[in-house]
């Protein structure tokens, strides 16, 4: 079953001084009494359980409120950031289309909102194969391509509005990806890990990275992002003398950010959550619309409704 289509991304980008996104799903799912999330696909089986169906729903209510409260456009994400096809066979759920049931789900909590429906986009999550936080797993291009291509085509047929790779630690995966979404028609983010120098996990700098994957995919992504990046460390990123430039800062419309100003190594090796006031979260990151034109701001890990809202109100006040 193919939903319809229901927010042209392009069309609210263009037509939105700021987008609003989303807070941290998984890792608040992850510390939720009774949630046990699947070692395989993650979050993206809970839809099938009332309990977890119920806490999902309650999380993406928490950001559509808050989004509706403030009238700002919203980006949400569905649940589907490790549903592949070879991790939804290891969970033994190989007979459900869990990237179109995913996506009808979050598209009917969206449809709920009445006109404010109007004003919110969802993109169908992705990933890398491996760890996100180790490079040296990516795959290479050709084999990220053929590996990434059937999740890809589930989502656009499930009739998301746009796709988002996120998370990427590796110029190779990345580059194989974006052939991929590209293939399925749909506009399409693909989404960095970033360090403080200007580079990629893998040691690629965004110049690099930007113009090889715009070069490589074609049509080439409508824009990126960065994720799972403190405010401080994007703000280096972007204004770095040499691996960043003019075209870097143009390219790149926005930051889902953390509340750690971590490292990814000290990230994974951390054993309690980092968090930050988030007051100063909310500041911090709304000001990447003013400095830097950034466009699309919102969460990842460490984050929750508060840091949401008080972003929110921070950028209504913009």
């Amino acid at each position: 079953m193919t939903a319809d289509r229901g927010v042209s991304f392009p069309e609210l980008l263009a037509a939105s001084p700021v987008i609003l996104g989303e807070g941290a799903v998984i890792e608040r799912l992850r510390r939720a009494d009774g949630i046990q999330l699947d070692e395989h696909v993650v979050n993206s089986a809970l839809i099938y359980q009332d309990a977890g169906r119920s806490a999902l729903e309650g999380i993406c209510r928490q950001y559509l409120e808050i989004g509706q409260r403030y009238n700002l456009p919203l980006l949400l994400s569905t649940p589907t950031w490790r549903a592949g096809r070879e991790r939804i066979a290891a969970a033994g759920l190989a007979g459900r289309d869990l990237n179109g049931d995913n996506a009808r789900f979050l598209a009917g909590l969206r449809d709920s909102y009445g006109d404010y429906a109007r004003q919110v986009a969802i993109c169908g999550l992705m990933s890398c194969r491996g760890d996100a936080y180790k490079p040296d797993e990516a795959l290479s291009a050709d084999a990220a391509t053929e590996f990434h291509a059937w999740q890809a085509g589930q989502l656009a047929e499930a009739g998301v509005d746009f796709l988002l790779a996120a998370t990427l630690p590796a110029l190779s995966e990345a580059a194989g990806l974006a052939r991929a979404l590209a293939a399925t028609g749909l506009p399409y983010l693909i989404s960095f890990v970033v360090r403080p120098e200007g580079t990629l996990l893998d040691g690629t700098p965004l110049n690099d990275a930007i113009a090889s994957i715009d070069a490589a995919a074609t049509p080439p992504p409508l824009a990126y992002l960065i994720n799972c990046t403190h405010a401080s460390f994007f703000r280096s990123a972007l204004l770095h003398s040499s691996n960043s430039s003019p075209l870097v800062r143009k390219r790149v419309i926005g930051l889902l950010a953390n509340t750690a100003p971590l490292s990814p190594e000290e990230l994974d090796a951390s054993t309690g959550l980092v968090e930050e006031a988030p007051e100063k979260f909310g500041r911090d990151v709304s000001a990447l619309h003013g400095e830097l034109g950034m466009k699309v701001l919102g969460g990842c890990c460490g984050t929750d409704e508060r840091h949401i809202e008080c972003l929110a109100r921070e950028l209504a006040r913009r």
